[in-house]
């Protein structure tokens, strides 16, 4: 008897919906004939993720699932923009449109669709009717002029903010061979609660955890983490007040140890079950377990300090917890990157499947194919789709108002190289502001590349023999180097670092040669000490975009992870080409 094939299962993560048919009570820009609730270049240029574009996006991805057949979806946290009341309800109503065309969706929270026990209020800059900026914001308290107040811009709390998502896995449906949570069988959001108290004890919760396991068919089981964690702070606060917590942003799985170690016994216990039984387990959570970057997030806090990367990234400890609980295989979000990474041996092995954002460089996501033994994973780009015509008319009307030219996003020919484009704005608008020593970017934002490989010959651009020579030996042309702006590097730096292998395609195969000189001439480790302070800098920062580069190169679109108990090994697949 033949044995019956497992589904395949799509994994979204990081969609962060923006409804641009949202009515929060303002006289919102019109585009072509056409009004819509849209969010201004002036702060898509400062976040690490665009925001008008992810209908879009989303809904392409939805497209691609739906051609292919597939009939499992796990939405992987951050599916709203901010969990606006009025977003998570456009959401709802996105997912029950595709539910009728046969499509199952698991959810899972992440730190942007929910918050706390209270929830929080946001306040948001959109485009007005005549396409310069207005707020709008949830909280009474900050009603002015020029300001309006809607409470659709509400993010809710635990329970309240997973009504709207109850259909899509939260809760137990008739239609499930198996769920249950770490808890029980019951689905009751009251029978799923967890104490979590601050370190002086004066600041105490009961909250509701929203982990479940799923058996949607035969043999496949989907162990659903809710890794958001709000750790309340000392002091006294009033109840449910944003202030009395930590954000999960930051606390991922290094705080579930702190606050939810009932979680791990319970993982370890599925992970027996599933042997055991037979089932074919494969486990989710918003937030990764191992580091996405694969070791390369040392360097980033020699150069900027505790940034929000080295925040996020899980310790040892969570590694030897989910390695001794018998866990072989998870996705992640949260980081918007893309990478595998892999810890273990022999029969004790654990794999974490970074899976890309729709909204950020490189936007895709990721297919699950379960196997005999194995799953095979899959990345599908959706770096050539379009940008709709509308939204750059907007913004170029945005920009001519504020008086600035219109940025090169403006005009890319597809998605892909918009969010390209959009990295570059970032480079001037977040990273170097907010991140970057102030010294340092005075001494080398505006240099060519050409003057940076001179900081460490010592000589000057236009007559360095010692460069020359370097170049020579390494078949690099030195006045290439002197036509790329250091700001170029720096933007195609953070690509690569977010998209590892899929970055490649994207950056101008002219450059990666001159890059590679750069890193192996003149990269060092976070250690090395160096005469000034710029180069110290500098050269941390090409020995990171080695790391980067090295990772690329070894990493794959689509690879194989073994799943038998024998020996969980990962068999990365030769094939590059990407869905």
């Amino acid at each position: 008897m033949l044995k019956r094939a497992l589904p395949t299962v799509a994994v979204i993560a990081d969609a962060h919906f923006h409804d641009l048919e949202a009515d929060f009570g303002f006289d919102r820009v019109k585009v072509e004939a056409r009004k819509i609730t849209m969010r201004s270049w002036a702060e898509t240029r400062k976040s690490t993720r665009v925001f008008n574009e992810s209908a879009d996006a989303f809904l392409a991805a939805l497209a691609e699932v739906r051609r292919r057949g597939i009939r499992h979806v796990v939405l992987l946290g951050d599916y709203t923009d901010d969990g606006q009341r009025a977003t998570t309800g456009a959401l709802r109503d996105i997912l029950d449109e595709h539910s009728a065309f046969g499509m199952s969706f698991y959810a899972l929270p992440g730190n942007h669709d929910i918050f706390g026990p209270q929830g929080r209020h946001h306040t948001k800059q959109f485009l007005d009717c005549a396409g310069r900026g207005v707020l709008v914001t949830s909280d009474v308290k900050r009603a002015g002029s020029g300001v309006t107040v809607s409470d659709r811009m509400y993010c809710e709390g635990y329970p309240t903010g997973l009504h709207p998502m109850a259909g899509f896995g939260y809760f137990r449906k008739p239609e499930y061979l198996h769920w249950e949570t770490p808890f029980g069988m019951s689905d009751a959001a009251e029978d799923r609660q967890y104490e979590v108290a601050s370190p002086d004890g004066r600041n105490r919760y009961n909250m509701m955890d929203a982990s479940y396991l799923v058996e949607p068919e035969p043999g496949l089981w989907l162990l659903m983490i809710d890794a958001n964690v709000f750790e309340p702070v000392n002091g006294v606060y009033e109840w449910g007040d944003e202030a009395a917590f930590i954000d999960s942003t930051s606390g991922g799985w290094n705080a579930m140890l702190r606050c939810k170690p009932f979680v791990i016994p319970w993982i370890a216990d599925v992970c027996a079950r599933a042997e055991r039984l037979g089932k074919t387990l494969l486990a989710f959570s918003h937030y990764p377990v191992l580091d996405p970057f694969d070791g390369a997030t040392g360097a980033e806090g020699a150069l900027f300090g505790e940034t929000n990367i080295a925040r996020r990234t899980p310790r040892r400890a969570v590694e030897r917890a989910l390695l001794a609980a018998g866990l072989s295989l998870h996705f992640s979000g949260h980081l918007h990157v893309e990478g595998v990474t892999r810890r273990g041996s022999g029969d004790r092995s654990l794999t974490n499947v970074a899976v890309p954002s729709l909204v950020a460089f490189p936007p895709a996501f990721k297919i699950a194919h379960p196997g005999e033994g194995n799953v095979a994973v899959e990345t599908v780009e959706l770096s050539g789709l379009p940008v709709h015509p509308r939204l750059r008319n907007a913004y170029e009307r945005e920009a001519a108002l504020l008086g600035e030219e219109p940025d090169d996003a403006f005009s890319a020919p597809s998605y892909g190289a918009f969010l390209r484009a959009h990295k570059r704005a970032l480079v001037s608008h977040r990273y170097f502001p907010e991140e970057w020593p102030p010294a340092i970017v005075e001494r080398v934002a505006d240099l060519t590349l050409e003057e940076i490989a001179c900081l460490f010959t010592g000589e000057s651009a236009g007559s360095a023999p010692k460069l020359s020579a370097l170049g020579q030996a390494s078949a690099i042309d030195i006045a290439e180097l002197g036509r790329l702006p250091m700001i170029e590097l720096v933007a195609d730096w953070y690509c690569l670092r977010q998209g590892a292998s899929l970055a490649l395609a994207h950056i101008e195969e002219s450059r990666l040669p001159l890059y590679r000189f750069l890193a192996d001439r003149f990269g060092c480790e976070p250690q090395t000490c160096h005469d000034s302070p710029e180069k110290g800098f500098v050269a941390i920062f090409l020995g990171a975009l080695g790391l980067f580069l090295e990772r690329a190169g070894n990493s794959q679109a689509h690879i194989v992870v073994q799943s038998n108990p024998a020996g969980k090994t990962l068999r990365r697949d030769r094939q590059r080409k990407t869905g």
